[in-house]
């Protein structure tokens, strides 16, 4: 598929970038987008070279406004009920898909993330920021619900209920300041030192053991949904084994 919204490249062995490229529009996620995306996730999912993936937005004005509202309006002109809740589904999906990639994503957030913008922060497993960052679930601010595109799942697991629904009902701004605070975000830094921050952390991840980064990341997906400690243990020691196993070559 040729990509007219995002880029994908290989910036070194094991490490890709993929960027959100439409700046004149603060890289407002339009239908050519979602497609672009589904199509590049669903590539990685079988791209054993590539170990982390930062994600960042192209331009100065922001990471991504969110949907492509003057383009969703059009659309939604002429849908019915079901085919709204289909193209609902569709969005969720993306970050299903952010999670279910084997690679550990490093999302660089410059500017606002609102909307499906934060939601792709949410999906990533590590945020970096720069200090002009600031976050919405705007999603409430367009008059839908607050708690949409897997924000109600993320955000009181990564910053306490008590703070999430403040954000998701308001719509209000996470400044970056607050983001490192609540933990959202684990770094914070000048905009122009945002790529050498997320490349230092990417290489430090690429040069771990690729079974054991990626059984990291499925195990901590995991638990987040499991129900307690016993099988967070379990789910730890399975992958513990397998890499243990791939390592010294033992088997039954």
């Amino acid at each position: 598929m040729r990509y007219e919204t995002i880029v994908y490249e290989t910036l070194e062995p094991g490490i890709g970038m993929l960027t959100l490229n439409r700046p004149n529009t603060y890289n407002a996620v339009s239908q050519r987008m979602m497609e672009e995306l589904e199509h590049c996730w669903s590539e990685r999912e079988n791209d054993v070279d590539t170990r982390v993936i930062l994600l960042r937005g192209s331009g100065d004005k922001g990471f991504c406004a969110g949907l492509d509202m003057k383009e969703a309006m059009q659309i939604q002109e002429h849908m019915n009920s079901h085919q709204f809740y289909h193209a609902q589904c569709r969005m969720g999906r993306l970050m299903l898909k952010m999670r279910q990639v084997p690679q550990v994503i490093v999302c660089m957030v410059h500017g606002a993330a609102a909307g499906i913008g934060f939601s792709f922060a949410l999906s990533s497993d590590v945020r970096i920021i720069a200090m002009d960052a600031r976050f919405s679930a705007a999603y409430i601010n367009i008059g839908f619900g607050g708690a949409d595109m897997a924000c109600s799942y993320f955000l009181p697991r990564m910053i306490g209920a008590g703070r999430a629904y403040e954000f998701m009902l308001t719509g209000n701004f996470m400044s970056a300041k607050e983001a490192m605070d609540l933990g959202f975000a684990s770094r914070m830094v000048e905009r122009d030192d945002l790529m050498n921050a997320a490349l230092e952390l990417a290489r430090t991840m690429n040069g771990k053991n690729p079974a054991g980064l990626h059984l990291t990341k499925e195990a901590i997906n995991i638990n987040m949904d499991i129900g307690g400690l016993e099988q967070a243990l379990g789910v730890e020691n399975r992958n513990q084994a397998l890499i243990y196993s791939e390592l010294f070559k033992k088997t039954d």
